[in-house]
């Protein structure tokens, strides 16, 4: 399989937005709420993270996932749901499935954590792991502020409608491990490194991975492979996003398949970042994306009630 070309998935300078004229930003706005309207991915340049500090994270992150479990462990805290510190093998199956993925990840949250947040835990053993996550996640929020700003108007509404609902929401930067699979006869049937589905959350914004795998489910029924070019970031719709706009902008099932049997020994590393509103936002759809055309396709909810109803659906939450 091909990786995907640019005309499927829209190739945009997050530059125009914040540093051109009036004419190249309304451009980025359109161009961006195309893609989200068409595919819901985008690969975005001009982002804010370095290639040195993109390395040095990975660095840290295979540093820890090289840790024996029981160090690992050690950062697992069920009653946590998940939501911060390390989720160990099996813990995680996509919404409909019922084989487990095949990998291990890290949560990190607000650095700063508010009301009922939990605070962040960080590996001992590994002294920059701290430093470069946070330094991540903060360089994440501030470039994914500034695409909802742009898909805010997109969407008609003012500029600044997502700031507050985002301000020291539930964002999470999720480093992920792919293990590798040396015998892959003992696997489970069906098991895969992430099943077919789509992110809960407003937008994800991801770099790089360490290997291929990535692959959306394009409009027409095809599985196209994503890969960014080296200074480019992967954004795409979630979840609430679409509820929120009435499925106008989409939530693009999306899955990491197993490497061909040969690389089914080597790891593949993986960090997205999950931007989340506060728990209170109200993600009723938009009045201006409801139509006799268009008629409401969700339930009124807050996003704390669906990121609820989803962490029991993926089995981290009873």
């Amino acid at each position: 399989m091909e990786p995907a070309l640019l005309d499927q998935v829209p190739s945009l300078d997050l530059a125009d937005f914040t540093s051109g004229n009036a004419e190249q930003k309304q451009q980025f706005v359109a161009d961006l709420g195309s893609a989200f309207t068409n595919i819901g991915f985008a690969a975005i340049k001009n982002h804010g993270l370095s290639d040195d500090l993109r390395a040095k994270l990975y660095d840290t992150v295979r540093q820890f996932f090289t840790e024996p479990d029981i160090i690992k462990k050690q950062y697992e805290f069920p009653e946590l749901f998940g939501q911060r510190g390390y989720i160990g093998k099996g813990k995680e199956t996509a919404k409909g499935f019922k084989v487990a993925d095949l990998k291990e990840f890290y949560h990190i949250g607000q650095p700063e954590p508010t009301g009922s947040m939990p605070s962040n835990v960080f590996p001992t053993e590994i002294p920059d792991f701290e430093k470069y996550t946070l330094e991540v996640y903060r360089t994440f929020e501030s470039a994914g502020k500034t695409l909802l700003r742009a898909i805010a108007i997109y969407l008609d509404l003012p500029e600044d409608y997502f700031e507050d609902r985002v301000k020291n929401g539930d964002s999470l930067l999720r480093a992920l491990h792919y293990f590798p699979i040396p015998n892959p006869e003992l696997v489970a049937e069906g098991a895969v490194r992430a099943a077919a589905h789509g992110d809960i959350n407003l937008i994800t914004l991801l770099m790089g991975a360490s290997a291929e795998g990535l692959e959306v489910l394009r409009r027409d029924g095809q599985w196209i492979a994503i890969t960014a070019l080296p200074d480019q970031i992967v954004v795409n719709v979630g979840d609430m996003l679409d509820r929120l706009t009435n499925h106008k902008l989409k939530s693009t099932i999306h899955r990491v398949v197993n490497p061909p049997r040969e690389k089914m020994g080597t790891s593949r590393y993986s960090i997205p970042f999950f931007m989340h509103p506060r728990a209170d936002m109200d993600l009723t759809c938009l009045e201006s994306c409801v139509s006799q055309q268009h008629p409401k396709l969700y339930t009124n909810m807050t996003a704390g009630e669906f990121l609820d109803e989803r962490l029991r659906e993926l089995g981290l939450k009873k």
